[in-house]
């Protein structure tokens, strides 16, 4: 059978173009490789990751079974089965590692090895993946091959190499700038950093509920705790937020100190919706939260917060300075929203609406009475949950 696999390294030289999506030029490979005559049962890629919480990501093929996707967290590689996998050793020291399964000893060092001679594999070959800034990733080649991989078949598996870490890295580059943007301005936002919305001043008007919240009590507790202690509480406090938010189908914003702006897009049809959303991700936050507050390492000043929602039009987009550009939303109703979110603390409620918020939330709301707010020429009706009997 022909192994000449030249129209496969040409193919991934012109950057596998009729496979958008990684998992896509994976299968795409395989499947072509294969239909060379290169008995290939799995393959893996492992692509190392900037990401806040994962180390990298985990593409396997195996023959008839298409390609599943596995993130690898960083507390995954302090596992054992993590450190003892031949690819992340690869990873590491950038030398490849060749088995004989079928007729070489076992291994006790890579255990991982020992399930794929159970299922057969008679030959295991892990190789580097070198990215063009002197990164290691790695990739895997199997098979179940009476005998294993032919010279012939390895060579042509090492014609491979180059183009696909080529092809790789252009996946992993963008993979990154998506995670980077989706942890520091948010998906909705970085989606659109990313389809060219860069010019300051670009924004568009859209219709929101918004979220502002902060913590009280934060100066006291910054006073008195040392700042790793300090740290944790905060993190914790903001673990408790954007999980809600997030899960209700909100996006964070910016982060103000201990503060948080999140929004919740509408559209003519859903107001409705995305305000009782937005209310049930402030209940589930303040439900958080109070476990936070009354936990022992915040110490017996404690700490409180307030949540402010409210319901209008932002200008959402870039502004900032020349060479330093902040995606976020400005307009009247988020300072409506800033100015409800301080009388929290006076009126000593954790959640508090706008008359516009409930107007539109489905669910009840309680008047708690009007205010005055600076900068405002009327006075607002402040609402809350309703208490029960």
């Amino acid at each position: 059978m022909n192994r000449d696999v030249e129209p496969v390294v040409q193919w991934l030289i012109d950057g596998a173009r009729t496979a958008t999506m990684p998992q896509e030029v994976l299968a795409t490979l395989c499947d072509r490789v294969v239909a060379c005559g290169i008995p290939l049962w799995r393959v893996a890629v492992f692509v190392r990751t900037l990401h806040p919480n994962l180390a990298g990501r985990r593409f396997e093929w195996q023959l008839g079974k298409g390609v599943t996707i596995a993130e690898l967290p960083f507390q995954a590689l302090d596992e054992a089965t993590s450190v003892d996998s031949p690819v992340l050793r690869v990873c590491q020291t950038g030398l490849p590692i060749r088995c004989r399964l079928d007729i070489e000893p076992a291994d006790s060092s890579l255990p991982a090895l020992e399930l794929l001679r159970s299922e057969g594999v008679t030959d295991y070959w892990a190789t580097p993946l070198l990215f063009s800034n002197g990164e290691v990733h790695g990739t895997s080649w199997a098979t179940r091959q009476a005998g294993g991989f032919t010279e012939e078949e390895t060579r042509a598996i090492g014609r491979l190499l180059a183009p696909l870490a080529r092809v790789a890295e252009i996946h992993a580059l963008r993979r990154t700038a998506i995670n980077l943007l989706d942890a520091y301005v948010g998906r909705r936002s970085g989606e659109r950093i990313l389809s060219g919305a860069i010019r300051r001043g670009e924004t568009e008007t859209i219709h929101a509920a918004i979220w502002l919240s902060d913590m009280r009590g934060f100066t006291p507790l910054a006073d008195r705790l040392p700042p790793a202690q300090l740290l944790a509480i905060l993190n914790r406090y903001f673990d408790c937020q954007i999980p809600a938010i997030t899960r209700h189908g909100g996006e964070i914003l910016k982060f103000i100190g201990d503060g948080l702006l999140a929004i919740f897009p509408i559209d003519e049809t859903n107001v409705a919706t995305v305000c009782a959303n937005a209310l049930a991700a402030a209940q589930e936050a303040s439900a958080a939260l109070a476990l936070v507050a009354a936990g022992p390492d915040v110490g017996a000043g404690g700490l409180r917060f307030g949540i402010a929602l409210h319901v209008g039009e932002v200008e959402y987009g870039n502004m900032g300075g020349e060479k330093r550009l902040d995606f976020t939303c400005i307009g009247p109703a988020v300072n409506l929203a800033a100015r409800l979110e301080k009388l929290t603390g006076k009126l000593d409620c954790h959640i508090v609406a706008s008359s516009a918020f409930a107007s539109h939330c489905p669910t009840p709301l309680q008047s708690i009475g009007e205010f005055a707010l600076a900068g405002f020429a009327r006075p607002e009706t402040i609402y809350t949950l309703q208490t029960t009997s």
